[in-house]
């Protein structure tokens, strides 16, 4: 018997007529695609193809590349300033000018009462790295405020933190084309096919050539899951118990690296003490992974010639998410498995530009992995910029995570949000919105007006969108791309960059520093200014960039092509040049479930959906998957409770509650449901989001909850609409 269909209908997709192709790079996930817009012969974008000769994607683009230069034409985008009293008045019309002036003499007008560090600042991870680079000068050595952060620390700071405390810097040390040469990947906390689908293709391109086991850790059957060769459905918040009990199984069975330890390690007595206490057995009962298989895993992960490592949110929005990264990094290193092809630890980056504005953006530090620490990178920075050293700080302010309670507590009156929605990205948002209304200004500059957080806002600043200005990007394996301007913002829609560079003009100190205005001439600043780092651009310009469809850093001039590694000499950013391997305690301060709220609640992404929607819930062919909240069961539990999918349930926590969609699937355990992360007033009104101690990200991902049936469904689809609308 034949199954399936003997005849496929195929797929036309509409042919637009197309007058230029203009290149550029994916906005979305750190993928960093190559890809060109079709524009019009009226100048208007049209259609959009994958780029075939780029070394990221060759051709291919997921769901939201193909749509993305819809975006242009998409509803509610501002189009001029906008200036009010208080969030409680309307909004009145401005020019830049008057915008440019009141936000400058608001922030003028805060420091001189409260104090300096009084006004903060929170930027993104998607605007380009020219502007990075020119907010983080304009913020160090004009506006000098040190509670200066960027959203990122709500994806990546652990990975960043991580990568410091085991090689000495940031940075991640490997490439995708390690999916060609390693022989075991182990995947923890991510979930490609929907997170970073072109990722994904790479890893099923390789596999398909050249089989190798893959082992997926996650407490969800996830699409990655479903593919792995080994699934371990961890319980979650457990995973730095795991990567322990694996550590001792690799050393009690003398599988480690011996020379490689030796050679670029220190630390290896205190991190063997610290693992001999994380038996299997030990670890079976608190991570809920039978010992044998902690030790098969172990064992395949250390025994294949070339072990590569990935994680994305599972690992980071974790109060272990510092520690957790850590321990991945010293599994790498025990087995050598760092710096050759298809060994490495690749922490897989979330927004499209969090790897530009880790180098340059300032939020941390100096440009190009500096350190306000350090005083000779506060020397080299203030004698580049033409400041006073003494105008910096000698250690870093708040990060995004403790600006809020500062709000909160009255230490900070005033704030600057660019490109970024903390009214549905942050945890606890009702605590959110009464803070963000405490304020005495909040500046919101954002490319659309709806964006949550500007129901708060007194002065509201329109930007340009991606594919509206020209810059550059960095993906998740350090691969800088470019992002050329297809088409201009509307209206009165201004760059980033021209934002930031005038907002400069209208204070005194800026006569101290020259503002480039180009993207171009920022471009050459980085370059000189990055010369001899690890992040080294020197060797780039735009047009090298665009002609390689990309280069990845370090690239200088003896190293035009760039460099698909880190650490290939065994050398790290610690002054002896040796990494550390760090003795990782697990102390379990994780919301857990209890007979009030019984089961876990988990986050995560929609291969559809980009963060808070802002973009991808205007875009027909996206939102028309998942228009609404939704959250996924196990059909057992739900038939035990009376819930038959698609019931409009409320999903209760400590701190607030929320009303979603079932969808029921075998995908979650019986005592945990899933709930996507991009819906306003929804799962982060439930999340306690405590904070990891090193990078100060919030856990997401371990909260407890109960669920309540709901009798008048009717009702129910009217408070789910309630809640998503203020």
């Amino acid at each position: 018997m034949l199954f399936g269909r003997t005849h496929k209908n195929e797929i036309h997709l509409p042919v637009k007529p197309v007058d230029k192709w203009v290149y550029t790079t994916c906005g979305y996930c750190s993928t960093g695609c190559s890809l060109e817009v079709g524009v019009n012969a009226a100048g208007k974008a049209v259609t959009a193809r994958g780029v075939e000769d780029a070394a990221v994607n060759r051709g291919k683009l997921c769901l939201k590349g193909i749509y993305e230069y819809e975006v242009f034409e998409s509803q509610n985008r501002g189009t001029v300033p906008l200036i009010r009293k208080n969030h409680k008045n309307a909004f009145e019309e401005k020019s830049w000018d008057e915008a440019l002036d009141q936000t400058a003499a608001e922030i003028s007008r805060i420091q001189a009462v409260y104090g300096r560090d009084s006004f903060a600042i929170v930027s993104t991870g998607q605007i380009y790295t020219e502007e990075f680079y020119t907010l983080g000068k304009l913020v160090r050595g004009v506006i000098r405020t040190n509670n200066y952060d960027g959203n990122t620390t709500l994806c990546m700071a652990s990975a960043v933190s991580g990568y410091k405390r085991s090689f000495g810097s940031d940075g991640p040390p490997g490439c995708y084309d390690d999916f060609e040469h390693t022989n075991c990947l182990f995947a923890i906390g991510s979930n490609l096919p929907e997170q970073h689908p072109i990722i994904y293709y790479r890893l099923q391109e390789a596999r398909t050539r050249r089989p190798f086991p893959m082992i997926v850790v996650d407490p969800r059957v996830t699409m990655l899951a479903q593919m792995a060769d080994i699934h371990l459905p961890i319980t979650p918040g457990t995973d730095l118990v795991l990567l322990n009990a694996m550590a001792h199984v690799i050393l009690k069975e003398g599988l480690q690296d011996e020379d490689y330890i030796r050679l670029h390690t220190n630390g290896f007595e205190g991190f063997k003490k610290l693992v001999n206490e994380y038996s299997p057995e030990k670890a079976e009962g608190i991570c809920g992974i039978a010992a044998d298989m902690i030790r098969k895993v172990a064992r395949i992960y250390a025994e294949a010639n070339a072990a590569m490592t990935i994680w994305t949110m599972g690992i980071n929005q974790s109060t272990h998410g510092s520690d957790g990264v850590v321990a991945i990094n010293n599994l790498n290193l025990i087995t050598g498995n760092i710096g050759k092809p298809g060994g490495t630890a690749l922490s897989i980056t979330g927004q499209c530009n969090a790897m530009g504005t880790r180098e340059f953006s300032s939020c941390s530090g100096l440009p190009a992995y500096r350190t306000l620490e350090n005083e000779a990178d506060r020397a080299f920075a203030a004698d580049f910029w033409g400041v006073d050293t003494r105008h910096f700080p000698d250690k870093r302010g708040l990060t995004e995570t403790d600006i809020f309670p500062a709000i909160e507590r009255g230490e900070i009156k005033g704030l600057w949000l660019i490109g970024t929605n903390p009214m549905t990205s942050m945890p606890n948002t009702p605590q959110i919105r009464k803070i963000l209304d405490q304020l005495e200004c909040l500046v919101v500059q954002d490319a659309y007006t709806d964006v949550e957080t500007v129901q708060s806002a007194t002065i509201y600043l329109p930007a340009a969108l991606w594919g509206e200005k020209t810059g550059v990007f960095t993906n998740t394996e350090r691969r800088v791309n470019l992002v050329r301007k297809v088409v201009a913002p509307p209206g009165k829609a201004k760059s980033d960059l021209w934002i930031f560079t005038h907002l400069a003009k209208r204070f005194d100190r800026a006569k101290e520093i020259k503002f480039a205005e180009t993207a171009a001439e920022v471009f050459d600043e980085i370059r000189e200014i990055s010369k001899g780092r690890l992040c080294d651009y020197s060797g780039m310009t735009h047009e090298k960039i665009e002609a390689a469809r990309g280069i990845q850093w370090p690239c200088n001039t003896d190293n035009e092509a760039g460099s698909a590694r880190l650490y290939t000499d065994g050398h790290f950013q610690y002054p002896d040049g040796k990494a550390k391997l760090i003795a990782l305690p697990f102390v379990d301060n994780n919301e857990v479930p209890c007979q009030e709220y019984p089961f876990w609640l988990n986050s995560g992404r929609v291969v559809e959906h980009w963060h808070t929607r802002t973009k991808t819930g205007k875009i027909g062919n996206l939102n028309k998957f998942s228009p609404t909240p939704f959250m996924e069961m196990n059909p057992r539990m739900a038939a035990k409770m009376g819930i038959a999918a698609m019931d409009y349930v409320r999903v209760i926590s400590r701190r607030s509650s929320a009303i979603v969609l079932v969808q029921l699937t075998e995908r979650v355990a019986e005592d945990a449901v899933f709930i996507p992360m991009h819906y306003y007033n929804c799962v982060n009104r439930l999340v306690k989001g405590l904070l990891d101690p090193y990078s100060r990200q919030p856990a997401y991902k371990q909260s407890a909850v109960r669920i309540e049936c709901l009798m008048d469904q009717d009702e129910a689809a009217k408070t789910a609409a309630s809640l998503r609308d203020y």
